[in-house]
C-alpha cells in the first residue's frame, strides 16, 4: 500500500482552448474536473495502475467534499482531516501546442490543532504503508518544518518516505533523512543556489543533496529525462514522447510509477518514466493505465550523459 499525504490538496479545472488572448472571451474545446495535489495525483496514478492507495488530506468546505468524492470515484481510500477553511479550486489552461497557463489558489490557513491531526491522521496508517509520500506545498499556518516532524515520525513507524517538495520545506525535511526525494530541475537548483545547465551538473547537486540527508535523489529533467542518484549508483532514463498534450501531474505520474516498482534501482527508474512519458500524452491531469504506458520507448543506463546540455535548463528562483 501506497500511503499519499498532501497538505494542500486542490480541485482543479482544465480547460483546453485554441489560444490565449489577453482581454478576449476564451471558448474552451473542452474541460475536465479532477482531484488536485502532488500527493493526490500520486494516489490517482497508483491506483490507476491497480495498486491499493490511501490519500490523507485536509478537506474543507464544497470543494474539499468534491475531491473526497472523486477520489472514492477512482477506487482510492480516502482518509479526510477536517479543516475550517475552504479546499482551494486551481485552474489550468491548455493550449494546442502544449502550452499550460495555470492558476493555482493558496489554499486555506490550517490551525495549530488542524496541522497535530493531520500528522495523527499519517501516523495512524504507516504502519500498512510500504511506502509514504508527501508530497507538495504546504499551506498557509504550517511552517517549513513541518514536513521534518513527519519524516521523523513516520520513520518511527518503519516507514519509508519519499518526498516531493522545495525550498525551505526540502531543505528542513533533508536533516530527518528522506529516503527519496524527487525534485525537478529547478527545484534542484533552487536547492543548491546555482544554475544546472547540464545533465552532469543535476548529478552533483543530486549527490550534494545526498550528502545533506537524502537516500536518494529522483530527478526530473522534463524532455531530458531523469536520474537516480542513490547509494547504489547513478542512472540515467529517457523516453521519446510523440507529442505533449498536458505536462500536470506528469511528475507525479512518475513518482507512483517510481514507488509502485520497488522504490529503488534502474527497474524503478525505467517505471517512473515510463509512467511520465504516457502522463504527458494524456489530456488534463488524467494518470496512465497499464494501457497507456510503453516500456519498450524507454532507455535507462549507467553511462549517464553528462555533457548533455539541459534543454529546460535548472534556474534557481
Amino acid at each position: 500500500m501506497i500511503l499519499t499525504v498532501t497538505p494542500n490538496p486542490s480541485l482543479d479545472r482544465t480547460y483546453e482552448v485554441p489560444g490565449l488572448e489577453r482581454g478576449e472571451v476564451l471558448r474552451a474545446a473542452a474541460e475536465r474536473v479532477d482531484p488536485g495535489g502532488k500527493g493526490v495525483n500520486v494516489s490517482r496514478a497508483v491506483a490507476a495502475a491497480g495498486h491499493r492507495t490511501v490519500a490523507v488530506v485536509p478537506l474543507g468546505g464544497a470543494p474539499g467534499a468534491l475531491v473526497a468524492q472523486l477520489l472514492a470515484r477512482q477506487g482510492i481510500e480516502v482518509a479526510p482531516v477536517p479543516v475550517t477553511g475552504h479546499t482551494r479550486s486551481n485552474i489550468a489552461l491548455a493550449e494546442p501546442d502544449g502550452t499550460l497557463t495555470k492558476i493555482n489558489a493558496p489554499g486555506p490557513e490550517l490551525s495549530g490543532e488542524e496541522a497535530e491531526t493531520l500528522l495523527s491522521a499519517v501516523g495512524a496508517y504507516s504502519p500498512a504503508a510500504d511506502w509514504i509520500a508527501c508530497c507538495g506545498s504546504l499551506p498557509r499556518g504550517l511552517a517549513p518544518e513541518w514536513y521534518a516532524r513527519l519524516v521523523t515520525r513516520a520513520h518511527g513507524a518503519g516507514a519509508r518516505i519519499a518526498l516531493d517538495t522545495s525550498g525551505p520545506s526540502l531543505l528542513a525535511a533533508l536533516a530527518a533523512r528522506p529516503d527519496v526525494v524527487k525534485p525537478n530541475a529547478d527545484e534542484l537548483a533552487e536547492a543548491v543556489g546555482r544554475p544546472l545547465a547540464t545533465v552532469g551538473d543535476a548529478v552533483k547537486a543530486a549527490e550534494e543533496l545526498r550528502e545533506l540527508g537524502a537516500g536518494a535523489v529522483l530527478a526530473s529533467l522534463g524532455a531530458d529525462g531523469q536520474l537516480l542518484v542513490s547509494a547504489d549508483g547513478v542512472w540515467y532514463g529517457h523516453a521519446a514522447v510523440a507529442a505533449v498534450r498536458s505536462n500536470v501531474g506528469a511528475g507525479d505520474a512518475s513518482l507512483a510509477g517510481f514507488l509502485a516498482a520497488g522504490g529503488e534501482g534502474p527497474e524503478a527508474l525505467a517505471a517512473a518514466v515510463a509512467h511520465g512519458a504516457a502522463a504527458v500524452q494524456l489530456p488534463g491531469s488524467e494518470m496512465p493505465t497499464p494501457g497507456d504506458l510503453d516500456p519498450a520507448a524507454v532507455t535507462v543506463t549507467a553511462d549517464v550523459p553528462l555533457d548533455r546540455v539541459l534543454s529546460e535548463q535548472g534556474s534557481p528562483r
